[in-house]
C-alpha cells in the first residue's frame, strides 16, 4: 500500500488538507502535502472561523486532534438568539438536546489557527506524510491512473511530484480548479463584514458564549474567544461603497462597539479587519484523478458557522473513499459518490442554510421578523422541536443526509 502509485498529493495545509492527510495516514496510504507558507510564516495568518460543531468534533476525534484542541478551547453548550432593539433575548438553544446523538453536544470555540498548529504538529510526527513546506503549487497533468504535480520547492527548483491522486484544499481561489476549467458557481455579496476583536466581558449583558443579533439595519454575530488574550469577535455589515480606511479607523471602530452595547467608554480592541462573503459552489468535485474539498469547492457565508466544519467533512468522507479503493473494497466509481454527496450537502444544506439564516439576521418586513421570533420562541421551547433544530444546525443531519446518497 505504501508504493508511490498510490501516493495522494494534497495542495493546501489548512484544516481540510491536514485532516485529509491525517486520516489517509493513518489508514497507511502515503501523502505529500504541499503548504506555500514556511514554518517562519504558517501561524502568521489572519484570524478566521473557530466554531466547531459536534458532527466536526467526532471526527477531530477520529484522528486523536480532538484532545490536542479541546484544552485550547471553549466548550459552549448554549447559543442565543437576539433582536438587537431592546435588546431582547429571543430564544435560547442548549445541545444538551443531543445527548444522544453525539458524544459531543456542545460547539468548541476553538480558533482555526489553533487546529492547524496541532494538525501540522500531528502530520510532522507522521513517516507517511512527506511535508513540503514553502513550496508553491503549478499545475499539474493526470492520465487514467495517475496524477504529477508541478511545484516550485523550497529551494526554488522546479520539481514533478507523483502519485495516484490530487487533491485541492487551497482555498477559495483554488488555482486546481481554473485549471479544470470547473465554474464556480453563485454570488457574491456587495456589502463586507467588519469584524471587530474587542477585550470586554459582554456576560455582563446577558450574552452567551455564542450569540446571533438580528437587526433590520445592523444585524450582529457575537462569539467568545478564548485566546489568549481572551476576547469576543464582533461582526457587523458595512456599506458597500465604504472605505476600507474608514471602516477600521480606531474611532470608527469605537463607535461601532459603543453604539452595540449602548454604552460611552473606551473599549479595548485588539484587532479588525474587512472580508467579502460569497456563496458558490464548484459545478463538479471530482475531475477523474482529481478532487476538490473544502473552500476550493464551496464558500459560504460565516454565519452558523458552517464554512470550516464542512470543509472538513469533505475531507473524511473523501478520505473513506480514497482508503476503500485503494484497500480493493471499493472501486473507482465511488469517488463519484464523494462529488454526489458532498456537492449536494453544499447547494442543499450550507449553502441553503447560510443565506437563511443571513436573511433571518436581516430581515426588514416587521411582520416577517415578527413571525421569525415567535417561530424561533416556539421551537426553543419544545424539546422536540429544538432537537430538530439543533441537529440541523449542528451539521449532524448533514452528514447523515450525506450518508443516504448513492
Amino acid at each position: 500500500m505504501n508504493s508511490k502509485k498510490n501516493r495522494v498529493i494534497i495542495v493546501g495545509a489548512g484544516p481540510v488538507g491536514l485532516c485529509l492527510a491525517l486520516a489517509l495516514t493513518q489508514a497507511e496510504v502515503p501523502v505529500t502535502l504541499i503548504e506555500s507558507l514556511s514554518d517562519d510564516n504558517f501561524l502568521d495568518q489572519i484570524p478566521r472561523a473557530g466554531t466547531n460543531h459536534p458532527a466536526t468534533l467526532e471526527l477531530f476525534d477520529r484522528i486523536n486532534l480532538y484532545k490536542r484542541i479541546e484544552p485550547r478551547g471553549m466548550i459552549a453548550p448554549v447559543v442565543h438568539y437576539w433582536e438587537r432593539q431592546g435588546p431582547e433575548l429571543v430564544a435560547e438553544f442548549d445541545h444538551a438536546v443531543l445527548k444522544n446523538d453525539t458524544p459531543f453536544p456542545y460547539v468548541l470555540q476553538c480558533e482555526r489557527i489553533k487546529i492547524i498548529e496541532e494538525a501540522l504538529a500531528m502530520v510532522k510526527e507522521v513517516e507517511l506524510c512527506d511535508l513540503r513546506m514553502s513550496t508553491t503549487f503549478e499545475s499539474f497533468l493526470q492520465g487514467a491512473d495517475w496524477v504529477s504535480a508541478n511545484v516550485v520547492n523550497a529551494d526554488g527548483e522546479s520539481e514533478t511530484i507523483h502519485g495516484r491522486y490530487l487533491v485541492s484544499a487551497e482555498g477559495a481561489r483554488s488555482l486546481i480548479r481554473n485549471q479544470l476549467g470547473i465554474e464556480f458557481e453563485g454570488f457574491t455579496y456587495p456589502d463586507r463584514t467588519l469584524n471587530i476583536e474587542v477585550a470586554y466581558d459582554f456576560t455582563q449583558h446577558g450574552y452567551a458564549n455564542r450569540n446571533y443579533i438580528s437587526d433590520p439595519d445592523e444585524w450582529s454575530n457575537l462569539f467568545h474567544w478564548p485566546g489568549p488574550p481572551k476576547r469576543w469577535r464582533v461582526h457587523f455589515p458595512t456599506p458597500p461603497d465604504a472605505q476600507e480606511a474608514d471602516l477600521l479607523a480606531p474611532e470608527a471602530l469605537q463607535k461601532k462597539i459603543r453604539d452595540f452595547l449602548q454604552i460611552d467608554q473606551t473599549f479595548d480592541i485588539r484587532g479588525s479587519n474587512l472580508y467579502t462573503v460569497h456563496q458558490r459552489v464548484a459545478q463538479k468535485f471530482r475531475v477523474s484523478n482529481v478532487m476538490l474539498a473544502g473552500d476550493s469547492a464551496h464558500v459560504n457565508s460565516p454565519i452558523g458557522a458552517m464554512g470550516m466544519n464542512s470543509g472538513v467533512h469533505d475531507a473524511f468522507n473523501l478520505a473513506d473513499k480514497i482508503i476503500g479503493i485503494i484497500r480493493g473494497d471499493m472501486n473507482e466509481d465511488v469517488l463519484d459518490r464523494y462529488d454526489r454527496q458532498r456537492r449536494t450537502i453544499a447547494v442543499e444544506h450550507t449553502q441553503a442554510q447560510t443565506i437563511r439564516n443571513k436573511k433571518l439576521l436581516t430581515e426588514k418586513d416587521p411582520v416577517v421578523r415578527k413571525q421569525n421570533q415567535d417561530q424561533l420562541r416556539k421551537t426553543a421551547s419544545d424539546p422536540e422541536l429544538a432537537r430538530t433544530f439543533m441537529l440541523r444546525t449542528s451539521l449532524i443531519n448533514s452528514i447523515r443526509q450525506a450518508e443516504q446518497i448513492l
